[in-house]
């Protein structure tokens, strides 16, 4: 096997198939990167037997083969080397690596022990926005559930009906939903799968610079097509919780805040909680106040008064304002968002609208 590669192009294929690459696997091979050499591309492959990667470059071939080497050893290699082109031969039990002044001698892995890429057959697929969709999973990335006992959880539900895409997530103590319009190729029939939420966020990342992704469904996987790189990773089986069951029809009180003005009385208050992670909003409808508080034994307590305009009931809510600033977070650039209660031990549900609609709904805590 001989070729050549610009560097720059190396690194960014690196960067990519990288994600893949087991970091505590017993099977020395799942910690490499596959490399084959055929006429005028390098294709590069990783899997950690969950999720397997794939991407091609263009390179100028001499001899067509294949190899494993170490993942981080040649992606810290191919990091430090100038901008020119990368020189690859060898591949059998060594490979050699040149570049302007600066060569390397990498012992190798069988390319016969590494796994096979997975085939597949997609069932259903369509074509979305990559950077419309990766807005939509920062909005609802962190709701995903880390507890590996009830995978469901962790997954986020990726809908798309009507023109509409929707993505919806859950921990059990807080759900958030955000859905936009846009013309797609499923405008005919319904599209549904659920992707692991950390799955989907990593693609989306990978995918930035491309304008297109394709995401297709068989029995058992997803597959994420953009550019020259294909992700394939385990589908999470089961039925996702029927979450409008939790959303009310109506409020008792509907109050509209002020996004900065919120989030910096919310850092304030919020010091003094730092043992007992709750705040208590108390809305005041006559005043169109409401007052942030917050108490902790050993260290006191604090309060502000932020203007808020409301309607209906005066009431009170105590609610985790770590999941607060997570809404916060995700409503973006909004200036305002909207706070829905339906009473003290019910959850409260914050709403914003514009391009992408956002809704957090939140479990409330013991005041």
């Amino acid at each position: 096997m001989k070729f050549s590669v610009s560097q720059s192009s190396l690194e960014k294929a690196l960067a990519i198939v990288g994600k893949g690459m087991a970091s505590n696997s017993t099977l020395p091979v799942l910690s490499g990167v596959f490399i084959k050499a055929e006429a005028g591309v390098i294709e590069l492959q990783t899997t950690n037997l969950t999720i397997s990667i794939r991407h091609r470059i263009a390179a100028n071939v001499e001899e067509p083969g294949e190899t494993v080497v170490s993942g981080k050893i040649l992606t810290s290699i191919v990091k430090t080397l100038a901008d020119a082109a990368v020189t690859f031969d060898g591949g059998d039990r060594v490979l050699n690596i040149t570049c302007e002044k600066s060569k390397f001698r990498l012992n190798t892995l069988s390319a016969q022990d590494f796994p096979e890429f997975p085939t597949y057959t997609l069932e259903r697929s369509i074509d979305l926005p990559c950077d419309l969709l990766g807005q939509m999973v920062d909005k609802v990335y962190k709701v995903t559930s880390k507890d590996s006992s009830r995978p469901i959880l962790s997954g986020i539900l990726l809908s798309v009906e009507e023109n509409t895409i929707r993505l919806v997530a859950t921990d059990s103590y807080r759900l958030a939903v955000c859905d936009s319009n846009h013309e797609t190729s499923s405008a005919e029939e319904a599209f549904s799968t659920i992707v692991a939420g950390t799955t989907l966020h990593d693609v989306m990342q990978l995918a930035s610079d491309s304008d297109q992704l394709t995401i297709g469904t068989t029995d058992s996987q997803v597959v994420f097509s953009f550019g020259d790189t294909t992700y394939v990773a385990r589908k999470i089986e089961g039925t996702f919780p029927n979450y409008q069951q939790l959303l009310p029809s109506t409020c008792n009180t509907s109050i509209t805040i002020d996004v900065p003005q919120f989030s910096a009385a919310l850092k304030r208050v919020s010091v003094i909680a730092q043992a007992n992670p709750s705040v208590r909003l108390d809305v005041d409808v006559d005043g169109k106040l409401m007052q942030l508080s917050a108490s902790s034994p050993d260290q006191g307590d604090s309060t502000e008064t932020i203007n808020v305009e409301v309607e209906g009931e005066s009431m009170s809510i105590g609610l985790n304002y770590h999941y607060v600033f997570d809404c916060v977070n995700a409503a973006g650039n909004q200036k305002e968002i909207t706070l829905e209660l339906q009473s003290t031990m019910q959850p409260g549900i914050f709403k914003s609208y514009g391009n992408i609609n956002y809704l957090y709904l939140l479990m409330p805590v013991r005041m």
